[in-house]
């Protein structure tokens, strides 16, 4: 099949709704949304990828996370504030530690489309259509805000725009200078119990080698920048006539390539990663970087035919394989495929998402997360794709910046119990911010460990 923009709507589609009142209205936003400005362009995507190709030759890591599903409801800059400080804080222990770049993707301004394990909600007898995310239908249990509403792609479109607005000028304007930084984790390791201890070493050392860029003249107008980053924009290509309206054929910068310009980088998910249906067949003919979730129901083999459909000139920087099995069935699954793509020569990244095997339901109904299993499957991906010769490349994380209790455990605890005093989210338990930090702190000193390693094995000792 010839590759266009729309060639995928020829093949079948799961999780896109096919119950919009009126289809003509859907086009007819699809093609309003198709004149409007993108979000990002073609040089920035190059430029993620290109840093992404790092990734794959085991030169930087990659980071990236945020909320399980936007909100219209919550949207105000403050929680984009803190959710970028919290992401910042993460990157600069994950940087410390690993003595390498650590390439910085949200979760955010796009992420707002989920696919549902079943298309019905039922509450006290009622049955009602699952809520899809903010851009399809609303969260109220209520006939009307069950209805898909195509509206809701222009307001994702708006919110978007003014989310990216504002973490770009928090990324360039100074907010994310690492003397600020390191200040904001000692604030957090102070508080930790018995990891503080460990916490404070490493933030301490952050602190000494600020000190030592400052003594020599590296840092400040006239050295390294350290008061500015780059971050990236990713969401999952769920709703393909949103991704088909936002696609355009570079003419900026002379590629002639065809970029989704919703975001630098897009994911297809575990639900939709058939071969021979839509969102497959949409992202091959995009250029931008594209990850694919790998749970325990994907063979070998379908993964490679997957990396030829979507990668047949093995670009490096082009695919992030997700990792997401659970922390019971990672060692099962996940050295198959590795070994698979490893022994074929594909250049992939590896990344670990620890968050979507390891929800379960308490006894009172909340859904959940334990930290200590989201902390174990971490550690697990790690050791198992360095045990087939890979590199363990990245994480990929459902998190917050806000004081949430949706997911247990951690230094400072969610209990069972406690989850019901500030459960806010409209899906899936994110990580709030002291457990995100905490496990960014806990990669970090695998990561140094990993690093210590290789110096001794590199010295002969």
């Amino acid at each position: 099949m010839t590759w266009t923009p729309s060639s995928w709507r020829a093949l079948p589609a799961r999780h896109i709704p096919n119950d919009y009142p009126d289809p003509a209205a859907v086009l007819a936003v699809e093609q309003r949304l198709a004149k409007k400005p993108p979000l990002v362009v073609a040089s920035e995507i190059e430029k993620l990828k290109a840093e992404l190709a790092r990734v794959s030759k085991g030169e930087a890591f990659l980071l990236q996370g945020g909320d399980c599903a936007e909100s219209f409801a919550e949207f105000e800059a403050d929680r984009i504030t803190r959710y970028f400080r919290v992401f910042l804080q993460m990157a600069v222990a994950l940087t410390f530690a690993g003595g390498k770049h650590v390439v910085k993707v949200g979760r955010v301004a796009g992420q707002f489309a989920k696919p549902r394990s079943e298309p019905i909600e039922v509450i006290d007898g009622v049955s009602l259509p699952s809520y899809r995310g903010d851009n399809i239908n609303g969260s109220a249990f209520t006939p009307e805000s069950r209805i898909p509403d195509p509206e809701r792609l222009v307001e994702a479109y708006n919110q978007s725009t003014a989310s990216l607005n504002l973490l770009r000028a928090l990324a360039t304007g100074g907010y994310a200078d690492l003397e600020n930084v390191n200040r904001w984790n000692l604030k957090f390791a102070k508080k930790q119990g018995k990891a503080s201890a460990e916490y404070v070493k490493l933030c301490h050392r952050i602190e000494e080698s600020l000190e030592f860029m400052d003594g020599l003249g590296l840092s400040g107008p006239a050295g390294i920048a350290t008061d500015t980053v780059d971050f990236f924009t990713s969401h999952e290509a769920l709703l393909l006539g949103y991704e088909e309206a936002m696609t355009r054929q570079d003419q900026l910068f002379g590629s002639g390539a065809f970029y989704d310009t919703s975001a630098h980088m897009v994911w297809i998910g575990d639900r939709t990663r058939q071969l021979d249906h839509a969102h497959v067949e949409f992202c091959r003919g995009i250029a931008n970087p594209i990850g694919v979730k790998c749970g325990p129901s994907l063979d070998a083999d379908e993964l490679l035919a997957l990396l030829d459909k979507l990668n047949p000139k093995n670009e490096a920087g082009r695919i992030v394989l997700i990792a997401r099995f659970g922390s019971d069935k990672i060692a099962a699954g996940l050295p198959k495929l590795v070994r698979k793509v490893t022994d074929a020569g594909r250049s992939v990244v590896w990344s670990s998402d620890p968050m979507h095997g390891n929800t379960l339901k308490t006894a009172s109904g909340y859904k959940t997360r334990p930290f200590e299993r989201v902390a174990s499957e971490v550690n697990d991906f790690m050791d198992i794709v360095r045990a087939e010769g890979a590199y363990p490349g990245g994480v990929h994380l459902e998190m917050t910046g806000d004081d949430v209790t949706e997911c247990t455990g951690g230094a400072t605890p969610v209990t069972e119990e406690s989850l019901s005093s500030r459960y806010r989210t409209h899906c899936d338990p994110r990580l709030n911010a002291d457990q995100a930090i905490e496990l960014a702190f806990t990669i970090a000193n695998g990561l140094r460990e990993g690093r210590q390693q290789r110096r001794l094995a590199a010295a002969g000792l």
